[in-house]
C-alpha cells in the first residue's frame, strides 16, 4: 500500500451552491469547505439531500458552484468543463455502451482521449487483470452481470489514469452479498493504483467499511469530518451520532466537567462519567449517549433499571430492547455465543451497566 502523504488532491473552500431564484431559492449547500488528500478514499455521507451528490457533481464539472472555490492539487477547477479535468466519475448505472465488449467498453475513454491503439491495447489490457475480468474481455457488457459490469465501469474510469475518481453509490444497485464483496474490491483497487477516490453514499455500514475519513453532511453542510473511529465513537453532534449506527440517548444532569469529562447525572438518580469534547460547558441538561455495545444487560442492580420489551436476534448478535423505568427506550446489544439464547426473556427486570467512557455528552 503506498503512503499516503499530507499532500491535498482536492480543496473546497466556502462553496455554495443555490438552485432557483427568488422565493423559491434553495441552498444545495451551505459555504462547505473540506481538504480531500492525496491517495486517500474520503466518503460523503449522509441522507437524501442533504448536498452529497451536489457536492459531487461540483467536483466533477457537471455544475458550477455559486459562490467559493474548487481547487485540484491547488489549481482552481471549478470553471473548467468536465472534459478539462483529470476526474472521472463511476456512476449508479454504471453507463456502459450494452452493444460494446468489456474491452473495447474499457478502451473507450482512452480512444476518445485519441491514444494510441498499441498503448490502449496495453492499458486494457492492465485494467482487465485488474478487475480480474481478463476471461470475459470479449463478451457484451449486456451478457455479464451487475457486479462484472461494475468493474467494468470501474475499469473504465480508472484506465486514462485520473487524479481523481469519483463514484456516485455504485453499490446501491447489488445484492447484499455481492455489495459487501465490492466494498473490499473498490478498497483493494484504491489502494493498488493510488487514485484519491471520493465516495458518495447514504450507507452508514459502507462508508465505516471503506474509509479513510468520512464527512457526514446535513442540509447542505459538513457536521464531522474524521476517521470511521472518530466518526462512530466521538460523534460530534447528536446528529451523527443518530444518523451513525444505533444510539441511545439519555437525558442527564451534569454536574462538573474537567479534563474532558464529565460527572452527568441520570434520570435513575445514578451517576456516570461521560466524556466530552474540548470547550463544553455545564448545562442543567444535556444529552448522554451511550452506543449499544458498550452497555452490559444484568439481572442484578445496575446504573440503569428497566423491563425487557423486545428482544431481536441478528445471528452475529441479539438487540434487546428495555423499556426504562425512567421511561426512556434503551437498547442492549450482546454478541451472540454457541450456547442457545441471550438469557433474558420479554417481561424480565433488568439493571443496564455503563461501563467506564462508554458515556458521552453531546451538544445538540
Amino acid at each position: 500500500m503506498p503512503d499516503k502523504p499530507d499532500r491535498n488532491a482536492i480543496e473546497v473552500v466556502n462553496v455554495s451552491k443555490i438552485f432557483g431564484s427568488g422565493e423559491g431559492q434553495v441552498a444545495a449547500l451551505d459555504k462547505v469547505s473540506v481538504s480531500i488528500r492525496e491517495n486517500e478514499f474520503f466518503t460523503l455521507l449522509g441522507p437524501s439531500g442533504c448536498g452529497k451528490t451536489t457536492l459531487l457533481r461540483l467536483i466533477a464539472g457537471f455544475d458550477f458552484p455559486t459562490a467559493g472555490e474548487i481547487l485540484l492539487y491547488g489549481q482552481d477547477i471549478a470553471p473548467l468543463p468536465p472534459f478539462k479535468r483529470p476526474v472521472n466519475t463511476v456512476f449508479q448505472s454504471y453507463a456502459l455502451f450494452p452493444h460494446m465488449t468489456v474491452a473495447d467498453n474499457i478502451g473507450f475513454g482512452l480512444e476518445m482521449l485519441g491514444k494510441p491503439k498499441a498503448e490502449i491495447k496495453a492499458r486494457v489490457a492492465e485494467m482487465l487483470k485488474l478487475v480480474k475480468m481478463e476471461a470475459l474481455a470479449g463478451r457484451r457488457t449486456a451478457q455479464i452481470s451487475g457486479g462484472q459490469q461494475q468493474r467494468v465501469a470501474l475499469a473504465r474510469a480508472l484506465a486514462p489514469q485520473p487524479k481523481v475518481l469519483l463514484l456516485d453509490e455504485p453499490l446501491s444497485a447489488l445484492d447484499y452479498k455481492l455489495r459487501k464483496e465490492m466494498q473490499i474490491e473498490l478498497k483493494r483497487l484504491q489502494h493498488e493504483t493510488g487514485i484519491t477516490f471520493i465516495f458518495v453514499t447514504h450507507d452508514q455500514e459502507e462508508a465505516l467499511t471503506m474509509s479513510d475519513r468520512i464527512a457526514v453532511m446535513s442540509s447542505g453542510k459538513i457536521l464531522q469530518v474524521g476517521s470511521p473511529w472518530d466518526i462512530y465513537d466521538k460523534p460530534a453532534d447528536r446528529f451523527v451520532a443518530d444518523f451513525i449506527g444505533e444510539t441511545n440517548f439519555l437525558t442527564a444532569a451534569i454536574s462538573s466537567v474537567g479534563n474532558g469529562k464529565a460527572r452527568a447525572t441520570l434520570k435513575s438518580g445514578a451517576t456516570v462519567e461521560a466524556t466530552v469534547a474540548d470547550g463544553f460547558q455545564p448545562k442543567d441538561n444535556a444529552t448522554v449517549v451511550v452506543r449499544p455495545e458498550h452497555a452490559k444487560l444484568t439481572k442484578d442492580k445496575g446504573d440503569l433499571a428497566g423491563t425487557v420489551d423486545n428482544i431481536v436476534y441478528f445471528g452475529t448478535d441479539t438487540h434487546i430492547h428495555v423499556h426504562l423505568d425512567s421511561g426512556e427506550a434503551f437498547t442492549v446489544r450482546q454478541q451472540n455465543s454457541r450456547s442457545a439464547g441471550c438469557g433474558f426473556e420479554r417481561g424480565d427486570k433488568v439493571g443496564i451497566l455503563i461501563g467506564n467512557d462508554a458515556a458521552q455528552v453531546l451538544r445538540d
